[in-house]
């Protein structure tokens, strides 16, 4: 339904109705300032790299096949628009590991974050998430809270798909203990 209604727009755009991009917008600001701001650090950078990558998607509307969903498109164009503001900074990034777990199973996740659920709770996760490195709360962020697939991660960030699940399931992991840390020092100050 999203990817029928996204087309229907880009259509209206396509066709010269240049007000019906400011729904796409409406639609994918937030998600695309998230991604942005989780690799640039900064909200005046994020909100640059924001409307450049809106901009951009804008001016290669007509380029853009439907292979792939909208969002994952334009989350491409954010991802990359980020990655080389952060160059022109240059600010150190993160290498990418390329060792394969080959134990790990899809849709393994650890229990303690699938229970999360009150307001809380998500206080905490969000925290946890702000600590991880810049590489793991970026793939956190795409799979969990935008629900992006590893393929669309792939396309987003031109990894591998095997290096997407490590990553993944290293972030995971490191998420989990991050959260051990948060909650046991939540612990301490009630007691």
């Amino acid at each position: 339904m999203e990817a029928k209604e996204d087309q229907i727009y880009i259509e209206r755009v396509l066709k010269g109705d240049t007000n019906a991009f400011s729904h796409l917008i409406n639609k994918y600001k937030d998600m695309v300032f998230t991604l942005v701001i989780k690799i640039v650090k900064s909200r005046e950078d994020a909100e640059e790299v924001a409307q450049d990558s809106f901009i951009k998607a804008y001016q290669k509307l007509d380029s853009f096949k439907g292979q792939s969903k909208f969002s994952t498109w334009l989350y491409t164009i954010a991802y990359r628009n980020a990655l080389t503001k952060v160059r022109k900074k240059k600010l150190e990034t993160t290498d990418i590991d390329s060792y394969v777990l080959d134990n790990h199973k899809d849709g393994q996740d650890f229990p303690q974050i699938e229970a999360i659920k009150n307001n809380e709770q998500e206080k905490y996760v969000k925290q946890a998430i702000e600590n991880l490195g810049e590489t793991d709360c970026l793939l956190i962020t795409l799979f969990y809270l935008n629900d992006n697939s590893i393929e669309e991660i792939q396309e987003i960030t031109e990894m591998s798909q095997s290096n997407v699940k490590v990553r993944l399931f290293r972030a995971r992991k490191r998420l989990y203990k991050e959260l051990s840390l948060l909650l046991k020092e939540e612990i301490k100050t009630i007691l």
